[in-house]
């Protein structure tokens, strides 16, 4: 990207104007083997979220994690300016945020799921970001390295807060992605998908949504309360009652219908969820 080498051996800040984010050989896939924050200004054009577009002409934060594969979007008609931040785990490896860091679901998001700010949550991010390279111009002392995690630590925590106002701000397009997803579970369990495929899985949802699994559990814990995981836990349990007490099976082919391995399993997981075991369940109707 034809970027100077970092001032520090575990961070890097530039501007991206500087930068050749045109670059020919970043259209192919690549992974880096850092974290990297984002804030970019200039889009051109529309993003697609779901079925539904957003004009984001104000500035985008973007995330990306360790080792998490990546393309330039080419056909992509923008041109960036604004600020980007690398680091190294080990930056952070020796504090309190390396663990904290791995709650933070926007990492794993894709870059259609960035956090689009408005224009005083701009300014405010931009500002933290600038005082991160303001130290990170700094000649290294022991101090260093605190100031800047800490920093890191703030930025990371309103950015988390930006999320959920986002998600909250775009509740109807969010709600047609709640029932998207509900007939998908409806249709999955309604076929011969369990039986061929097994259980569906949060990768399986977000697929067909067009969304990351993080973004898509993110999504509904703000609108539901409950992860993707539990949501297709639920539609299970409500599907596995009809057939305790509508039809003969027996319990293991039952679990086997449900796309269960081992019928233990679906015994354990259908009594975490009732408070009660399958056969008890459907004695309850005679």
């Amino acid at each position: 990207m034809s970027l100077p080498k970092p001032l520090h051996p575990l961070i890097s800040v530039f501007r991206m104007e500087d930068s050749m984010h045109n670059a020919p050989e970043l259209s192919q896939p690549f992974a880096l083997n850092f974290y990297c924050v984002a804030l970019k200004r200039g889009f051109k054009g529309k993003f697609k979220y779901g079925r539904s577009y957003y004009d984001f002409d104000e500035g985008a934060l973007s995330f990306i994690a360790p080792q998490q594969l990546l393309a330039n979007q080419s056909d992509m008609d923008y041109s960036l300016s604004g600020i980007s931040l690398s680091f190294h785990a080990d930056l952070i490896r020796h504090y309190p945020l390396a663990k904290k860091i791995e709650e933070y679901g926007f990492f794993g998001y894709t870059v259609n799921e960035a956090l689009h700010l408005s224009d005083e949550e701009e300014q405010f991010i931009g500002r933290i970001m600038n005082d991160i390279d303001t130290e990170y111009r700094r000649p290294i002392d022991q101090f260093s390295q605190d100031v800047v995690v800490a920093h890191l630590e703030l930025l990371l925590t309103y950015s988390n807060r930006f999320y959920t106002r986002q998600f909250l701000t775009r509740k109807a397009a969010n709600i047609d992605l709640i029932d998207r997803m509900q007939n998908l579970l409806t249709d999955y369990f309604q076929s011969d998908k369990t039986t061929e495929q097994g259980l569906p899985t949060v990768e399986y949802l977000a697929g067909q949504l067009n969304l990351s699994p993080g973004y898509l559990s993110d999504m509904l814990r703000t609108h539901t309360g409950q992860t993707a995981q539990q949501h297709i836990h639920d539609r299970l349990i409500d599907q596995a009652r009809t057939f305790l007490a509508q039809t003969e099976l027996t319990v293991a082919e039952i679990a086997y219908q449900l796309g269960f391995e081992r019928p233990q399993s679906f015994n354990k997981l259908f009594k975490n969820k009732t408070n009660t075991t399958p056969l008890a369940y459907r004695k309850s109707f005679l």
